[in-house]
């Protein structure tokens, strides 16, 4: 075996040669990389520079920054090309900052930006929150945007929600604290901004609002102004006086903590009752106004502020069908004044949409905009009375019950609620289908207590019904408020087979030089009823329109529809449909006050929806429902039929758990596939995903006509 062994007297100083000769190649080795690395950084360096010089070459300039003015070109249109809003500046009179109140100084540094003379264009504690924030979210979330990046913002720059947008913000806040003084920034951007209802510039926001020169508004005033740049549409007291004001509290509370006003001054300002001036003439050239309001909310939630659209030099185009909104306006104005409603105070509403794509075709929330811009389609929650009623037969017929099915029409006592028919008029036992028809109130207690309250809340949930619902036997007389929007929408889903569509309102967003910057996507829809449910109500709700309280509403073409009025007359509704259009229209006083006993929903509301459908429909000619046939056969003696509330001991079932559906978790689909899902008749294919509709312009071939109904309409509609 070989052994090895040890040199111990090995030599020192070849030892140490080894070891100078191994550390050399170490530290050669060390240098190189280091040359490396210091070679390749001066080169990152130099093409970052090259880089940064190429960015900011691309900045405009800001020269002549004192002959800025804005270029106010924005339109808006509807979808047959009518121009229903431009958006001109009521006053561009520039204001010199010594001539600013003080207060209104403080007011929007206190708001806007309290470290404004102490910074150099932008905020590093906000712009490092504002960032986290940003990384967090993937994109622009929050601003954190100082007085001068909004200035360069409004003279260089849109609205964009991107990291590119923000940064170019940031160098041309820079460029501009280097050019001007703090003092001249601050005088522009106070010259510039939007402040809503077409005022550019505080002096422009003081003569609008409040009909009198900057210099001659008091603390309160100034901060009403100061809370406005945020959000000049939803802060305007024209629109939403509440918000205004609880905004203007919060620049003075604001004002309070930096000192800038004393106690006595915030307490008294706070308290002091806003004194607006009349809308500007100006204002009234807007075709469509609530509508157009609404189109604004949507572009901010599309990443558009109202300061951009206004300033921006687009053109918006909408779904509105301009032909359809005259005759909402006019059909609101005429009936009105036919029935003596004409104070300030009798108002009406009207929403319209397509219920096979969602898009919205007419919209008014009031009668006359320049008197009230409260917007009664979105904001108003009224009681529907029998019109919510649709929905207590339309969860009764999910749950198997038949329009044939007979029910009781006399009177019942749930709890501690006996509910009576109009003028107490009782049938005893009738179809179901007759129950809707005349709109029984025992018929429709007896039919919430056979299917449950929770399954009542389930199906007005999932057809698009957000706001609150009491558990309570009442709702089927629609004792409950709910928005003409919502309420519309939810009807939607009898006229294209189940399905709930989701409204919107803007097509497309266009630059000045044609640019597409926005597209409506494809029409988001959620199948929620089954197609014999929507065929059954569309049955029943169509001799609503031609036997029972809705008559006055006919229009010589399908429809289907339902009346509703409150007690005491303090509030009518008419929501109907055909197989293109759905609408909706509430008529009432704001203050709730009962109206006459002759408006009722059967009135009213009814011709205001003849009115506005005759023309709507028009491009659609008599389209008729593609439905499975539904025959509704006349009662007769001893036909083996359920009888529903027939026995007082019957138990009641089962209630199910309320599980509400959400509209943004829904298929993603096209018109076209619409249109040709409406050519399949008859069934319900699996996995549709679409609302099943005709084509507008080719009506099916008519249904049988229903057996003609032995059942005496009440005298009085309702």
């Amino acid at each position: 075996m070989a052994k090895y062994y040890v040199n111990r007297n090995y030599n020192a100083k070849e030892m140490a040669k080894a070891n100078i000769s191994k550390n050399s190649k170490k530290k050669g080795g060390f240098f190189s990389t280091l040359k490396f690395i210091f070679i390749m950084g001066c080169a990152c360096v130099l093409a970052g520079v090259a880089s940064l010089q190429l960015y900011l070459s691309s900045l405009p300039p800001i020269n002549n920054l004192e002959q800025f003015k804005p270029n106010i070109v924005t339109k808006i249109y509807s979808s047959d090309g009518e121009i229903i809003k431009t958006f001109t500046a009521y006053t561009y009179e520039k204001i010199e900052l010594k001539d600013i109140p003080e207060n209104l100084k403080k007011a929007l540094i206190a708001t806007e930006d309290k470290n404004f003379y102490r910074h150099h264009g932008y905020d590093m504690t906000g712009l490092a929150r504002s960032t986290v924030q940003n990384l967090m979210a993937g994109h622009v979330v929050q601003g954190a945007s100082t007085i001068t990046q909004q200035l360069a913002r409004v003279l260089f720059l849109n609205n964009e929600r991107t990291f590119d947008r923000k940064l170019k913000e940031l160098f041309i806040a820079a460029r501009i604290e280097k050019t001007i003084s703090k003092d001249q920034i601050l005088e522009m951007y106070m010259n510039n901004v939007y402040l809503g209802a077409g005022a550019y510039g505080v002096e422009g926001a003081a003569q609008i609002y409040f009909d009198k020169h900057l210099k001659d508004c008091d603390l309160s005033e100034l901060a009403l102004i100061a809370g406005l740049p945020q959000a000049p549409s939803v802060y305007s007291p024209f629109n939403n006086m509440d918000l205004a004001v609880k905004r203007r509290n919060q620049v003075l509370m604001r004002m309070y903590k930096m000192r800038y006003i004393t106690k006595d001054e915030y307490t008294q300002a706070k308290e002091e009752k806003v004194k607006l001036a009349k809308m500007p003439q100006y204002y009234t050239t807007n075709k469509a106004p609530y509508f157009c309001d609404y189109v604004m909310k949507e572009l901010e939630k599309l990443g558009f502020d109202e300061t951009e659209i206004s300033q921006g030099g687009y053109k918006v185009v909408t779904t509105l069908d301009y032909k359809a909104q005259k005759a909402v306006n006019d059909a609101i104005v005429n009936n009105l004044r036919n029935y003596g409603l004409t104070k300030d105070n009798n108002q009406a509403a009207v929403f319209a949409f397509s219920p096979i794509d969602g898009k919205i075709l007419a919209y008014a929330g009031g009668k006359d905009y320049t008197k009230s811009q409260y917007d009664r389609v979105t904001q108003a929650v009224r009681p529907p009375g029998s019109s919510f009623k649709p929905f207590v037969y339309a969860a009764a017929m999910e749950k198997g019950i038949s329009p044939n099915d007979m029910i009781e029409d006399r009177p019942v006592t749930l709890g501690k609620w006996s509910p009576h028919n109009y003028g107490n008029k009782y049938r005893g036992k009738i179809p179901v289908y007759t129950a809707l028809m005349v709109s029984s109130n025992v018929c429709a207690a007896r039919m919430i207590e056979e299917v449950g309250v929770r399954a009542v809340i389930q199906t007005a949930r999932v057809l698009g019904i957000e706001t609150p619902l009491e558990y309570d036997y009442t709702i089927a007389l629609g004792s409950n408020g709910v928005k003409l929007f919502e309420f519309t929408r939810a009807y939607g889903a009898f006229a294209n087979g189940g399905f709930v569509v989701q409204p919107y309102s803007v097509e497309r967003v266009e630059t000045s030089r044609g640019k597409v910057v926005y597209k409506a996507p494809k029409t988001k829809v959620s199948h929620q009823l089954s197609m014999n449910t929507a065929a059954e109500m569309t049955a029943m709700l169509k001799t609503v329109m031609t036997n029972g309280t809705g008559r006055a509403a006919s229009i010589g073409k399908p429809a289907a529809g339902k009346t509703g009025t409150t007690d005491d007359n303090k509030d009518a509704y008419f929501v109907g449909y055909t197989p293109n259009i759905v609408t909706g229209v509430w008529v009432g006083n704001d203050d709730n006050t009962v109206m006459s006993k002759i408006v009722q929903g059967g009135t009213v509301p009814a011709l205001i929806w003849r009115d506005v459908m005759k023309v709507a429909t028009e491009p659609y000619g008599k389209a008729e429902f593609n439905y499975p046939e539904v025959q509704l056969i006349p009662f007769a003696a001893g036909s083996n039929v359920k009888i529903i509330g027939g026995d007082e001991n019957t138990e009641k079932p089962k209630e199910e758990e309320e599980k509400p559906v959400n509209l943004d978790e829904v298929t993603a689909v096209t018109p076209a596939d619409v249109i040709k899902n409406a050519n399949k008749k008859n069934s319900e294919p699996a996995g549709v995903t679409a609302p099943v509709v005709p084509k507008p312009a080719a009506p099916a071939k008519p249904a049988a006509a229903p057996v003609p109904i032995p059942m005496a309409v009440p005298e009085s509609l309702h």
